[in-house]
């Protein structure tokens, strides 16, 4: 008998459910449902840029949208399909999305008491409310020589877990103090999936865990008590009520409950798997191994590799965590906090052009030569995640002039966070990393080539597209499956679920030669804004920005 498996993937704006064969990963359904609430899903505060945050409630309902959805496609696609035959059911979320638990296991924002409330809302990735918090935590872990932050680049973020909630306890102490516990999003959908709700006994997965909530099996798990209480007593306290144990997600968080299945139209007792976040499972959707390494593009783009025992610290990555990619490897995390919302940001700020914005601005902006636009830009309007992990670092562009249009500045902003990934994968090689392939995956990489081919020339190294547009949907089905036994190991159903497209986009070497004076100049921008104890010149950028489009234009 055929064998299905389901993987739901929650995003920053929507949420997605995919069904796949267990056998050779081909799709046969899949559905996308919106969050109600706010502004495309997200919940803001024009008084506070920093603020993003969702109503919890519209994970729960984008769920049973989304699965029946998938359902009723996979039914008209595959003759003789039926949902009995769905055996397991992976998860993926954003994150470090935290949010506050009521003693139920009810989040509190579900509450009437509390429905309009931000605090105690979900806490999504880009809320940079904290940034104050993970400062105070960065400077208690290294002045009191703690180890807390060797396996997370050095510099703890204000995306993630302790500052999120840190931030909460010192604004919003009542809807802190009415919170029980805190999960982050990975672990809320299982829970709500299997009725393990109770916050003492839910599974926790590692991957946010061990990338956003400083949990490393060499100290025994969470930061200690007294390390908490020199940030927060209240923290200290908390801590009691999280959990002890974090695992990976090819583990089973138990079995779907009967309400649920009625809600969904699937199977009671189907597996589900230990959630874990999106850009960690898009990794095992584009087959990742030893030497690959996966960038899944989308609002921003994460970075995901895997390593042995002999990787090192990495100072500035985002986490080097044990399993929380493919269990029994170091799953090592890095990214740019602004790349999908980077270009968003000019096609609706500054164009006319409504839903076209994007088609018309690569179309216009592939007719530019490297160099021609005169434009040099730091991609950090949503700070920087990787390598200076700063939220206090904001855009910039140079090089503009009374006759600069909205294509050439378009082109700038992807040649921007091209070099801000170029500035990635040198850090990881440096620390003895090797960077065999590059392989991409989400809507990014499906849809603009023009990003595509400045990537590789910016990079020299070819880009490969991952064969599903769905990777991260796909990763999180190869976890159920695993977790319901259809395949022995991850490894394996990476082998028999994932591949690469017939496109590969090669280094032009033309471009290549330019693209490396501007990455150049691009380093010297960024190591004067950066803070990085380098303070190059700077006065010399803009006559040299005017040289090569001078250049690009005898070409």
């Amino acid at each position: 008998m055929k064998r299905y498996a389901l993987g739901l993937d929650f995003g920053t704006n929507t949420a997605r459910a995919l069904i796949v064969d267990c056998g050779d990963g081909r799709e046969i359904g899949t559905n996308v449902a919106d969050y109600p609430s706010g502004d495309q899903g997200v919940l803001l505060d024009p008084a506070d840029a920093n603020l993003a945050r969702q109503h919890p409630g519209d994970y729960f309902a984008a769920t049973v949208t989304a699965v029946r959805g998938a359902l009723a496609q996979a039914k008209d696609a595959e003759p003789g399909f039926d949902p009995t035959q769905i055996v397991g059911i992976g998860v993926d979320t954003t994150g470090s999305s935290p949010l506050p638990l009521a003693a139920d296991g009810e989040p509190l924002g579900c509450k009437p008491r509390f429905r309009e409330r931000t605090a105690a809302q979900c806490w999504l990735w880009k809320d940079h409310t904290s940034y104050a918090e993970a400062a105070e935590i960065t400077e208690k872990a290294k002045s009191q020589d703690r180890p807390y932050l060797d396996k997370c680049g050095g510099t703890y973020s204000s995306e993630w877990f302790w500052a999120k909630i840190l931030h909460c306890a010192r604004t919003d102490p009542e809807s802190f103090e009415a919170a029980h516990s805190w999960t982050e999003l990975q672990d809320l959908i299982p829970a709500y999936l299997t009725g393990n709700t109770k916050p003492e006994t839910m599974p926790r997965g590692v991957c946010a865990a061990g990338h956003k909530a400083m949990y490393h099996p060499q100290w025994g798990g969470l930061p200690d008590e007294s390390f908490l209480t020199s940030l927060d007593p209240r923290l200290a306290d908390l801590r009691r009520r999280l959990y002890a144990e974090a695992v990976p997600a090819d583990r089973l968080a138990g079995r779907l409950s009967d309400e649920r299945a009625r809600d969904l139209g699937l199977p009671s007792g189907t597996a589900v798997a230990v959630g874990a976040m999106d850009a960690h499972m898009g990794a095992l959707g584009s087959g990742i191994k030893a030497g690959t390494l996966v960038k899944i593009m989308g609002t921003s783009t994460c970075d995901i590799m895997v390593g042995d025992e002999r990787t090192p610290d990495i100072p500035g990555v985002c986490g080097i965590v044990p399993g929380s990619v493919i269990p029994g490897m170091l799953g090592i995390e890095a990214g740019q906090s602004a790349v999908g919302d980077l270009f968003n940001w000019c096609a609706q700020k500054l164009t006319t052009y409504g839903p076209t914005a994007h088609a018309r601005l690569n179309e216009d902006a592939s007719k530019l030569r490297p160099g021609q636009s005169g434009l040099l830009a730091l991609d950090w309007n949503n700070g920087n995640r990787t390598i200076l992990v700063d939220p206090l670092l904001s855009g910039l562009l140079v090089g503009q002039t009374l006759h600069t249009g909205v294509a050439e500045i378009y082109r700038a902003l992807v040649e921007a966070t091209a070099f801000g990934a170029r500035r990635i994968i040198e850090r990881i090689v440096e620390y003895g990393v090797p960077v065999r392939e590059i392989v991409t995956g989400g809507g990014i990489a499906e849809k603009s080539p023009l990003t595509m081919q400045i990537y590789a020339d910016v990079c020299n190294r070819p880009i490969r597209i991952s064969r599903s547009s769905q990777t991260c949907a796909l990763g999180a089905a190869i976890c159920g499956a695993v977790a319901a036994g259809a395949h022995p190991s991850v490894p394996d159903a990476i082998v028999a679920m994932t591949g690469v497209k017939d496109t590969v986009y090669y280094p032009d070497p033309a471009a290549v030669a330019v693209y490396e004076r501007l990455y150049r100049l691009y380093l010297d921008l960024h190591d004067a804004f950066g803070k990085t104890g380098r303070s190059p010149a700077i006065d010399h950028v803009m006559k040299d920005l005017i040289a090569l489009r001078r250049e690009a234009g005898r070409a």
